[in-house]
C-alpha cells in the first residue's frame, strides 16, 4: 500500500516544515476528492464474503485497466516517440515516484539490462527515500519536492533525459518535484497517474492519467492503479528499446546471456531468426563472443565477426539496417 501523506512534525526533515505542509484536515480534504480514494458502499461488507467471490470481484476490477490504459494509447505514444528520440541521442530514461509507484519505476528499470542489454546507467528507478524505501516506508520523503530534486541533480540531469514522475494519485511531491525540476533543466518529462485533472500531468510536457476508479480496498492503489501503472512502464520501456534497434521484430536480440537459460535463449532467438542449424549457430556465437545481435548478422548477411560489428556500430545498434548494409556492401566473408 502506499503510505499516507505526513505532516511536518512526523516528517525526518526531507524538505519539508510546517509553513509549507498542509494540515491533516486540508490532506483529508484533497483525498476526498481522488477517485483513487473513493469509498465503495458496495463493498463494504467485501471481508463477510466467500473466498472465491472476492476473488471473482478482484478479478472483475482488474479486466477494467486495460480499457483505461486504450483511452490514453495516442498520449503515450506520443510520450514514447519522444523519449526514444532524447535516448538516441545519448540520453536517459528515469523514473520516479513514492512507495509503490517507485518500486514500479524501479522495477521495471531493473528489467532494462537483462532484456535489453543496456547499461544500468540508461534506464534508472529513483524511489522516495533511497533504496531502504523498497522494502520499508521512509517517514516524510514523499512529501518533499526538494528531494526529488536533490537526487535527479545527483544524476546531472539534462537536456536529453526523460524523466517519468509516477503517482496514483497525481498529488504526491516528490513525483511532482521531479518532474517541475526535470522541466526547468530542459529534460523531456512526463506524468503518470490514475486521476484526472491531476497536479503531476499539469506539471509534466506529456501528461498520462490512466483512471481506473475507486480501488477495491478504499485507497490501496497498489491494486488497479498499481497494474495501469506497470503496464504503461511495460509500453514505455519495451517500445522505446523497440525504437532504439534493441529488438529484431519481436526477437530480443539485445538479450544479455548472464545465465543458462538465457544463453539457451540466444540460441534459440539466433535459430528463430535464421533458420540456421545448431552447427552454424553455435560458431556464430563463438565469433561474436556471444553477442545475439551480431551472430545473426554473420548469418543473414555472411559477413564476419568483426564485420558484424562495425556494421552494426556504424547503424547505432539497428539490425535491419546493418542487414541492408552489408547486403549493399562488399564486406562480405562468403
Amino acid at each position: 500500500m502506499t503510505s499516507m501523506p505526513t505532516d511536518a512534525s512526523s516528517t525526518s526533515g526531507a524538505g519539508s516544515s510546517a509553513s509549507s505542509s498542509p494540515s491533516y484536515g486540508e490532506l483529508r480534504a484533497e483525498l476526498a476528492t481522488l477517485t483513487t480514494e473513493a469509498f465503495r458502499p458496495e463493498l463494504a461488507e467485501i471481508d463477510r464474503r466467500s473466498t472465491e467471490e472476492i476473488a471473482r470481484v478482484m478479478n472483475g476490477e482488474d479486466q477494467t485497466v486495460p480499457a483505461a490504459v486504450a483511452a490514453q494509447l495516442p498520449r503515450i505514444a506520443d510520450a514514447i516517440d519522444a523519449t526514444a528520440e532524447r535516448m538516441a541521442r545519448g540520453g536517459r530514461l528515469i523514473y520516479a515516484g513514492a512507495g509503490t509507484a517507485g518500486r514500479l519505476g524501479i522495477l521495471d528499470a531493473s528489467e532494462c539490462p537483462p532484456t535489453f542489454n543496456t547499461d544500468p546507467s540508461e534506464v534508472v528507478g529513483l524511489i522516495a527515500g533511497g533504496p531502504g524505501a523498497m522494502v520499508k516506508a521512509v517517514e516524510g520523503a514523499e512529501d518533499s519536492k526538494e528531494l526529488a530534486a536533490s537526487d535527479l541533480d545527483e544524476l546531472k540531469v539534462d537536456v536529453n533525459d526523460t524523466v517519468v514522475g509516477i503517482s496514483a494519485s497525481g498529488r504526491t511531491p516528490y513525483a511532482i518535484g521531479a518532474v517541475e525540476h526535470a522541466r526547468a533543466l530542459g529534460a523531456l518529462t512526463i506524468g503518470l497517474s490514475c486521476n484526472a485533472d491531476s497536479a503531476l500531468a499539469a506539471a509534466a510536457e506529456h501528461g498520462l492519467e490512466i483512471v481506473v476508479g475507486p480501488e477495491l480496498l478504499t485507497g490501496s492503489t497498489r491494486l488497479k492503479a498499481g497494474t495501469a501503472q506497470k503496464l504503461v512502464l511495460n509500453m514505455i520501456s519495451t517500445i522505446t528499446m523497440i525504437r532504439l534497434g534493441k529488438t529484431y521484430g519481436n526477437l530480443m536480440v539485445d538479450v544479455r546471456a548472464s545465465n543458462d537459460k538465457l544463453r539457451a535463449r540466444s540460441r534459440r532467438i539466433v535459430a528463430l531468426a535464421t533458420g540456421a542449424p545448431d552447427e552454424e549457430i553455435e560458431a556464430a556465437l563463438t565469433a561474436t563472443d556471444g553477442e545475439v545481435k551480431n551472430a545473426i548478422l554473420t548469418i543473414l548477411g555472411a559477413v564476419d565477426g568483426p564485420t558484424a560489428a562495425e556494421l552494426l556500430a556504424e547503424s547505432h545498434g539497428h539490425l535491419r539496417v546493418a542487414l541492408q548494409a552489408s547486403k549493399n556492401s562488399d564486406r562480405t566473408s562468403k
